[in-house]
């Protein structure tokens, strides 16, 4: 495995797909860095150009994760040995995006 391990990595940073698959760790990485009762709350469901996504459940779940982002997104780059994650995007679960039309 080691000798693909090189060119493989080349190949990825080529067609810049490594900085998105990092990212996707950090979503896998979620539950472990914040822990199992935050988890319960906030879900880390996506990771685009840099922002991983967050759908919390409440406001005052999301109150709290405004305060805790700088540390967690500071944990997650520390696991993955990367500045990939710059910010979290926190998001009403359940919700609909704010830019899609609502339906009738």
């Amino acid at each position: 495995m080691d000798r693909i391990d090189g060119p493989l990595r080349d190949l990825l940073a080529r067609l810049r797909l490594s900085e998105p698959l990092v990212g996707w760790r950090a979503v896998e990485l979620w539950e472990d860095v914040v822990g199992e009762r935050v988890a319960a709350r906030a879900r880390a469901v996506a990771y685009r150009d840099g922002e991983l996504v967050v759908e919390v459940d409440s406001a005052t779940w999301m109150t709290e994760l405004t305060y805790l982002k700088p540390r967690v997104i500071a944990e997650i780059n520390r696991r993955l040995a990367s500045e990939a994650v710059r910010d979290i995007r926190l998001r009403p679960a359940g919700g609909r995006r704010s830019d899609h039309p609502s339906r009738p």
